[in-house]
């Protein structure tokens, strides 16, 4: 009995402990309006949204492909289940036609929908958070006047008890801060408004940020490395493994036309980031790399001469496939599906791929990004002009692309073999027949 006691208290306990919870995470909901007709907006504050939208990759995430732009729908992968992208076109009843401006910034910054709904934080909103309120001003104007959408979101496939939305509310306590971003003195105006970007709208850290058990991004590694619907995000600090190191008009090539002649093409979750930022401002794009570079701050003496020799060699290979023994399967499997395209001529000039010896995802820590590119391809945008590679998962074998993936670390780069390169080959196929 004294024992049964003891139990009912502490179950009584945790009751009252939950329902606390649970009642001091309740948000007020705010009142409804008519969607506000078109001509409410200024032409020329809606085109600031517009390339603004494009900084933040908003119809990435929130248009299913082939669908209605804005929608909402998309399935967005978790470690704790799928959650959906939410329909920010202006319908009245499906999207976000009803919410006032002050919904919508509340929903931005804060994570809570107009009826007090929490949103999980696969919205990044802990980096919207930062956003001035003229930016948000310029976006609301924005998607107020896309087309309206009749769509309803499908519910979250989360599993108890993270399937209750009044938990994002002890998240948003350990994670979410809403100091507004201040500009550094010791930075170049350009820099400043790069970091802005990186920081808030652009949301850079939530792939390039490796994340804790509770999913948010790790205090103190900011832009250090993480991962991305399967992909290894690079660092994007001082810690880059790209083997010619990064500048800011290379960094501002990559990102606004989607590659880079000593870097190479963007590919699986970066390219439809790319892709929207050719639509954004230069000026802003400029920003961002002018911020990237700096935080990544002048190579080493021994690394700039090793990206000098790179450089060099690789404008002086001949272009004939490079001699390699009968019995090696993966210097075969490259000289017949790889040499005629990446070796001889200069780089990334088409039809020429990049020099793989100055290809980052040859010289990554983790071989993912090698092997989705291998399997996947990379082709640019419809009617857009880019880089363009064939995909090899219907050519190659688990075994064929391990060699190969072998012969490559071991022929271009020199680092020592990828210890996990069997496991994370199967890792990907399985990832790709599930998508």
């Amino acid at each position: 009995m004294p024992l049964l006691r003891v139990v009912l208290v502490l179950l009584l306990l945790l009751a009252l402990g939950i329902g606390g919870a649970w009642l001091w995470s309740r948000q007020p909901e705010i009142a409804g309006i008519e969607p506000p007709p078109f001509s409410s907006f200024a032409a020329d504050l809606v085109a600031r949204g517009a390339r603004l939208a494009a900084v933040g990759d908003c119809d990435t995430c929130h248009t299913v492909p082939g669908g209605p732009h804005y929608a909402g729908g998309r399935q967005i992968p978790t470690p704790f289940g799928t959650v959906y992208s939410t329909n920010i076109t202006p319908d009245r009843d499906t999207g976000i036609g009803g919410w006032s401006e002050a919904a919508f910034a509340r929903a931005v910054r804060e994570g809570v929908s107009r009826r007090g709904r929490y949103l999980y934080p696969a919205f990044p909103y802990d980096h919207y958070a930062k956003l001035a309120d003229d930016d948000v001003h310029a976006l609301y104007a924005f998607v107020m006047t896309r087309s309206p959408v009749i769509q309803r979101t499908p519910r979250t496939r989360l599993a108890f008890p993270l399937n209750q939305r009044w938990l994002v509310a002890l998240w948003n306590l350990l994670y979410l801060d809403r100091t507004p971003f201040r500009s550094d003195p010791g930075r170049s105006a350009e820099e400043n408004r790069g970091a802005y970007l990186v920081e808030g709208l652009g949301h850079c850290g939530d792939c390039h940020t490796p994340r804790n058990l509770l999913g948010a991004e790790k205090s103190g590694e900011a832009l250090a490395g993480g991962m991305a619907e399967g992909w290894h995000s690079p660092a994007l600090d001082a810690a880059s493994p790209a083997p010619v190191p990064w500048n800011a008009d290379h960094l501002f090539a990559y990102l606004h036309q989607g590659w880079d002649t000593e870097h190479g093409a963007a590919a699986g979750p970066m390219q439809p980031v790319v892709e929207d930022l050719a639509q954004a401002d230069p000026g802003d794009v400029r920003a961002i790399a002018a911020y990237i570079a700096a935080l990544q701050g002048p190579p080493s003496a021994e690394r700039q001469r090793r990206a000098e020799a790179l450089l060099a060699q690789s404008a002086r290979r001949e272009p004939t496939a490079p001699a390699h023994p009968a019995d090696d399967l993966g210097a075969a499997i490259f000289a017949g599906a790889c040499a005629s395209c990446h070796f001889g001529g200069p780089a990334m000039v088409p039809p020429r791929g990049i020099d793989l010896a100055l290809s980052s995802a040859i010289a990554a820590p983790d071989p993912s990004d090698a092997v989705y590119v291998i399997l996947d391809g990379i082709r640019p945008p419809e009617g857009r002009p880019g880089p363009w590679m064939p995909g090899f998962a219907g050519a190659f074998t688990d075994a064929q692309l391990g060699a190969l993936l072998r012969y490559l670390r071991g022929q271009y780069d020199g680092q020592p073999a990828w210890p996990d390169l069997d496991s994370r080959i199967r890792d990907v196929r399985r990832s790709r027949e599930r998508s």
